[in-house]
């Protein structure tokens, strides 16, 4: 994969049409796009789907998690669709649903772990008794029992997530934060080049691409300093 195949720019944005204006604008650049729930519920659905029939690649940025029957019956129509990755919460019983239901397409389906939202202290507010790595890593080895295409977690967790997963699963890792960009609400953040460097196969990028003043440019900024990353492996 070249950089632009492991760019995926989040569609962070409240309307339909501002997420037409950007993929408008930021053109060839950019070949693959992460819709969520912002979008999604602003009619982002048949937006993903005619990205698909352009020759774009759609991460649809779910985070499915229901009752098994649930989980495969969307997960078979979101396979339909000709999306190219969908995450689910990393709950073992969910992740060997989707998997059962997807198996024949080539939807690539990833686990979330933690989210890079979260901290510590978050995590033990919510119940849980690991702190973020120990749980990452766990669901990390769960999702690869369960045959899953991919995790989803902090570039700061990613080597020892691969370390668990193996050489060929995705590594998909929100929270990239160019050097100089403010983190926003991300607390467990990293630059491209440093999280390709550390294992991470894809970046998710929002924020500091939708949110530039000229997010051309940022792109290809970005897209530059990831084949600065991926130069010594590709000698």
């Amino acid at each position: 994969m070249d950089a632009r195949e492991r760019l995926i720019v989040g569609l962070d944005v409240p309307t339909l049409h501002e997420a037409e204006t950007m993929a408008a604008t930021l053109g060839d650049t950019v070949s693959f796009y992460k819709i969520g729930y912002q979008l999604v519920f602003a009619g982002g659905l048949e937006f993903a789907r005619d990205l698909a029939k352009d020759g774009k690649k759609v991460f649809l940025d779910m985070k499915l998690l229901d009752i098994d029957n649930t989980v495969a019956s969307g997960v078979e129509n979101i396979a339909k669709m000709g999306m190219s990755m969908l995450t689910l919460h990393a709950y073992p019983k969910a992740m060997r649903a989707a998997v059962e239901a997807a198996r024949g397409s080539d939807l690539c389906l990833l686990g979330v772990t933690v989210l890079t939202s979260m901290d510590e202290a978050d995590l033990t507010e919510a119940g849980y008794g690991d702190d973020p790595r120990s749980l990452v890593l766990r669901r990390a080895e769960q999702a690869r029992e369960a045959g899953m295409g991919g995790i989803v977690c902090s570039a700061e967790e990613s080597a020892l997530v691969r370390d668990v997963v193996g050489p060929d699963m995705a590594i998909v890792t929100p929270g990239i934060r160019p050097s100089g960009s403010e983190r926003g609400d991300q607390k467990r953040v990293m630059t491209p080049y440093d999280a390709l460097r550390a294992g991470s196969t894809h970046l998710v990028v929002g924020r500091p691409i939708v949110k530039a003043p000229e997010p051309k440019v940022a792109a290809k900024a970005i897209l530059d300093e990831m084949v600065s990353a991926l130069w010594p492996a590709n000698r």
